[in-house]
């Protein structure tokens, strides 16, 4: 099984900005979240995160709780909102966030496209997938890879991420398992925040 994690909150979350490159640290309920997300998962064998400090630091509380070392991979990397980083959401203006959403390969300013970001998160799942099939394996990420995870486990466009929401914290799972020579991704579970009861938001 594979369970994709969004990291604990920062600041920024809290404060309702946009956090794509930029690399705060979590708050202390997002140290408290990833705790509490640790504590909820059983035996893994794998954990993998996006290079970034919020994601790392929730990945090493799971590596305390399991036992896993964590591996770093680049390709689970938040989008690069370029000139929009750290930007509040409701300080983006209305016809930018048109454009974003009718258009998969819109890039805000020296940033990147949702087409751009599937592609290479689909190829860190590809390159995981048979791995997941007999293991349990935990990926910490970002919201916009993880709605990526969710489009490539249902087989549609990236252009499904402006229908889903990703909380922070969250937990995702995919099953794969082998169709003769296919390998076949299914979604077990999306925007799980069930651990997080009982936890200031």
């Amino acid at each position: 099984m594979l369970h994709v994690i969004r990291h604990g909150r920062t600041e920024d979350n809290a404060a309702g900005r946009l956090l794509g490159r930029a690399d705060p640290s979590l708050d202390t309920l997002g140290v408290q979240q990833a705790s509490a997300v640790a504590a909820a998962l059983g035996h893994i064998d794998r954990i993998v995160s996006s290079p970034l400090r919020r994601c790392v630091e929730t990945a090493e509380a799971i590596a305390a709780a399991t036992g896993a070392a964590v591996e770093i991979d680049p390709r689970w990397i938040e989008l690069d909102y370029g000139e929009f980083d750290r930007v509040g959401l409701s300080q983006v203006p209305v016809e930018t966030w048109r454009a974003w959403q009718a258009d998969v390969h819109f890039r805000p300013p020296d940033g990147e496209t949702l087409a751009e970001l599937a592609t290479r998160v689909g190829a860190a799942l590809d390159e995981l997938a048979p791995d997941v099939i007999d293991r349990e394996i935990v990926v910490v990420s970002h919201v916009s890879p993880i709605k990526a995870t969710m489009a490539w486990a249902l087989g549609v466009g990236i252009d499904i991420s402006w229908r889903s929401h990703v909380a922070v914290a969250s937990m995702h799972r995919v099953a794969v398992r082998r169709a003769g020579s296919e390998i076949r991704p299914s979604l077990h579970a999306f925007n799980d925040v069930g651990p997080l009861v009982g936890l200031e938001d």
